[in-house]
């Protein structure tokens, strides 16, 4: 049943991703493609969506997948495939957070505590570029790499808005003018072209 199957999707990225949300990403990206849920362009579609909307980003995704995923059986399903996907990503935090509550102060001084949360950091630095890059390649060039890409008006208007973010970004412009003003590049580059 595909409820069942989307908690335990999620319960299994959610408790093998130390992180966050953009940890989370490639498991994310690699278990709802490989399962055929979704193709590669719409994940892409719900993760632009995710980052758009209030909440965390791996909760934001499940609950998409979940919703997306559940939709064949109704509005009923759409709501079960989203609180099972939710639930599923949610539930592996909260247990270990409760755990880590109870026996935090008994093992905080533990040199094998402090050699696994020492050894997690790079490898949550390694997620994060593997989604940066899986994505950015998507993105940039979403019919492979070759020189006719650099002309195309997708990987043009994709590069301005990126570049466009980054210059916002290292200005410290309001991370809400960025998004607004990068949706409406997109919008208008959606349309014209």
């Amino acid at each position: 049943m595909i409820f069942l199957h989307l908690f335990l999707t999620f319960f299994k990225i959610g408790a093998f991703t130390f992180g966050g949300g953009y940890a989370m990403l490639p498991l994310i990206q690699k278990e709802v493609v490989s399962l055929g849920w979704m193709e590669n362009e719409t994940v892409l579609n719900f993760i632009a969506v995710s980052e758009s909307t209030p909440g965390p980003f791996a909760i934001n995704m499940a609950t998409y997948v979940g919703q997306a995923m559940g939709g064949t059986y109704g509005l009923w399903g759409n709501l079960l495939g989203a609180f099972c996907a939710t639930l599923g990503v949610v539930l592996p935090s909260f247990i270990i957070i409760l755990l880590v509550a109870k026996f935090f102060e008994k093992f905080k001084e533990s040199r094998i505590v402090k050699g696994c949360m020492t050894g997690l950091k790079p490898a949550v630095i390694g997620l994060i570029g593997s989604a940066i890059v899986s994505n950015g390649i998507t993105v940039f060039f979403p019919v492979g790499i070759s020189l006719s890409v650099f002309a195309s008006v997708e990987f043009i208007s994709a590069a301005v808005i990126f570049v466009l973010a980054l210059v916002l970004a290292l200005k410290k412009a309001h991370p809400i003018l960025i998004i607004l003003l990068s949706a409406a590049l997109g919008i208008a580059v959606g349309y014209l072209f």
